[in-house]
C-alpha cells in the first residue's frame, strides 16, 4: 500500500527547567493539544493553574516561530491555521532538599522541573488537501531480497518433513566429528 508522503512545517518552542511538576504542567497541556492556535491561547489565558502563564508564553513563542521562519525561508505559511500538534512536559532535573524532622532527624524532599515543549503546525484547507490527493503517488523502490542462509530450506513454504531432515543430517554431522581430549 503506497502512501502520498506530505510536507508539513512544524514550529516548535521549549521553556526549560520551569520550577513546576511535569504532571501539573500535563494537566494544562492536555486541555489545549489538537486545538487551534486562538482557542488555544484563550483556553491557557482563563486557566486557573499556576503552569498557564508558563504554557501560554510557550504557545506564543511557537507561533511567532512560525511566523519568523515563514518570513526567513520564503514559506507560505498562514497564521490562522495553526493547531498544537502536540503538547510535551518531561521531567527536567530534580533539587534534592532536606526539611527538618524531630530529634535531630532529618527529612529529604525532592523539587522538582519540567522541560514544556510545544509544537504547532499548518492544518491544511480541504482545497489543499483534494489537490494533494490528485497528485502522483511517490513510491519508493523495492528492496533486493535477502540471501538464503546454508542449511535452510530453499522455499519458504517448505514442509516439516524437509525441515526435519536438515536438522537430523546436522545432528549427525555434529555426533560424527571425532571429540578431542583436554
Amino acid at each position: 500500500m503506497a502512501q502520498a508522503i506530505t510536507n508539513t512545517n512544524e514550529f516548535r518552542a521549549e521553556a526549560r527547567h520551569q520550577r513546576t511538576s511535569p504532571q501539573k504542567a500535563k494537566l494544562v497541556l492536555d486541555m489545549i493539544k489538537g486545538l487551534r492556535v486562538e482557542t488555544a491561547l484563550n483556553t491557557v489565558h482563563f486557566t486557573q493553574k499556576r503552569v498557564a502563564p508558563i504554557v501560554e508564553k510557550v504557545l506564543q513563542s511557537a507561533v511567532a516561530n512560525a511566523k519568523y521562519l515563514s518570513d526567513e525561508r520564503g514559506l507560505d505559511v498562514d497564521i490562522d491555521n495553526l493547531y498544537v500538534k502536540t503538547a510535551i512536559a518531561n521531567e527536567g532535573p530534580r533539587a534534592k532538599r532536606i526539611r527538618p524532622a524531630p530529634m535531630g532527624r532529618a527529612y529529604r524532599y525532592q523539587r522538582r522541573t519540567a522541560h514544556i515543549i510545544v509544537t504547532v503546525a499548518e492544518k491544511k484547507s480541504p482545497e489543499t488537501l483534494k489537490a494533494e490527493a490528485a497528485a502522483p503517488v511517490v513510491v519508493e523502490p523495492a528492496k533486493p531480497a535477502a540471501k538464503k542462509a546454508a542449511g535452510k530450506p530453499a522455499t519458504k513454504g517448505a514442509t516439516k518433513g524437509a525441515q526435519k531432515k536438515t536438522a537430523s543430517a546436522a545432528a549427525k554431522k555434529k555426533a560424527a566429528s571425532p571429540k578431542k581430549k583436554k
